[in-house]
């Protein structure tokens, strides 16, 4: 029986080092991806170009991803830019261009799927993949038995790079839990072959928190038990875990710090809802700015129904999502008589979720959600929906007056 082999490959800064190759005068300085169109690039009259730098920035705005220039400063992904800029005043802040980052998306998937078509699609930058039956990855040489995987490896790097001029790092092992670890060991541009052997000299010493799974209320929990890496947690009583965390979790906890995972790489998984959503530069008013919420909330929704339609769905479940000045968040829904990806019949049961929310407060946040989905493939047209008319005739509590404000 084969080995079994499956693939972690992660693009490396990946929003980063698209931007970098459309301004390849910034590379090796520490560049932040997460501004506005403000903070586009100007073209000079010599020919060079004008960045914005983060010292410059104010508003609300969180950094999407950042060169290694810039990690190496303290700025990570999810980072307020306001406290980025205190870390690296003298950053490069550009815009963001999801439409340019999934074009880039679908060429390295490409790519990869040339040489090992079994591929799990993990998101806009990385991907699983099975190797274990791909012509040549068993094969043994003198003096290393994996040369034939590696050689595969180093193939799928090179096939990336070829297609996108960008760099990938992957970490192969026996299963999806080690391979998604394994990849970040070697960044950027690293290749991490690792087997249950390794576990205990490569694995073991991480922090718990590297496990995917174990987030920032779990891994607190556990040093609090004084378990801090991988290897203090595979050596935990399996029944206290359970005790401290539960059957399922407790349980979970004690498999994974041993390695064990037999999930299959999935290359193929219904979504289970679509959304949209967008942080404010400034907390908005329901009331005050309701004629900038409006145009946002629409194109909200526009972009909802753009996505449901480019992917060939309907959605039965229309939800908004809104984050107050206060970072309280509050969600509310409703369900459909007949699927839909009709814009205006988004955003009307959308608005209709929004009266539903309390708008005393001034919004960091909103978000249009959909969900209930259904293949348009084979569905007759879903029916219009009454009483909905052009843009401007939409009663939403921002332009009928009905907020509490």
């Amino acid at each position: 029986m084969p080995l079994r082999w499956i693939a972690h490959l992660d693009m490396d800064a990946f929003y980063a080092s698209v931007e970098l190759l459309r301004y390849p005068e910034l590379r090796g300085r520490p560049v932040v991806v997460g501004g506005g169109r403000r903070h586009q690039p100007a073209l000079q009259e010599d020919g060079s170009r004008s960045f914005s730098v983060l010292r410059t920035y104010t508003g609300r705005g969180v950094a999407m991803t950042a060169t290694y220039e810039a990690r190496a400063r303290g700025v990570h992904s999810g980072l307020g830019l306001m406290k980025a800029a205190v870390l690296a005043p003298d950053a490069i802040l550009l815009p963001t261009d999801f439409d340019e980052y999934r074009r880039y998306s679908r060429m390295f998937k490409a790519a990869v799927a040339e040489l090992a078509p079994l591929i799990e699609d993990r998101g806009i930058d990385e991907i699983y993949i099975d190797l274990t039956h791909v012509a040549g990855v068993q094969d043994a040489g003198e003096g290393d038995p994996l040369v034939g995987l590696r050689a595969l490896a180093h193939r799928i790097k090179w096939q990336v790079k070829q297609a996108t001029g960008l760099t990938c790092s992957i970490g192969i092992t026996p299963n999806k839990l080690l391979s998604k670890i394994s990849s970040e060991l070697g960044k950027p541009d690293g290749l991490t072959i690792l087997t249950h052997a390794d576990i205990p000299a490569r694995i073991w010493p991480l922090p718990a928190r590297r496990i995917n799974g174990i987030g920032p209320k779990a891994s607190a929990r556990l040093e609090a038990l004084g378990i801090r890496t991988i290897g203090e947690l595979a050596a935990a009583e399996p029944r206290s875990l359970v005790q401290q965390f539960g059957v399922n979790y407790g349980a979970w906890l004690h498999r994974v710090a041993q390695g064990r995972d037999e999930r299959a790489v999935v290359t193929f998984q219904e979504p289970q809802s679509i959304s949209r959503e967008t942080t404010f530069e400034r907390d908005l008013h329901a009331r005050l700015d309701r004629e900038a919420l409006s145009a946002i909330f629409t194109e909200l929704c526009e972009q909802l129904a753009a996505d449901l339609a480019r992917k060939g769905y309907v959605a039965r479940t229309i939800g908004v999502k809104v984050r107050y000045d206060d970072f309280k968040i509050s969600t509310r829904e409703l369900t459909l008589s007949a699927h839909t990806n009709d814009p205006r019949a988004i955003r009307q049961w959308a608005g209709l979720c929004l009266k539903k929310q309390p708008l005393e407060r001034r919004l960091r946040l909103l978000g249009v959600r959909a969900g209930n989905l259904c293949r348009t493939d084979g569905l007759s047209p879903p029916p219009a929906v009454a009483a909905v008319g052009q843009r401007s005739q939409l009663s939403l509590p921002w332009v009928d007056g009905t907020a509490k404000c």
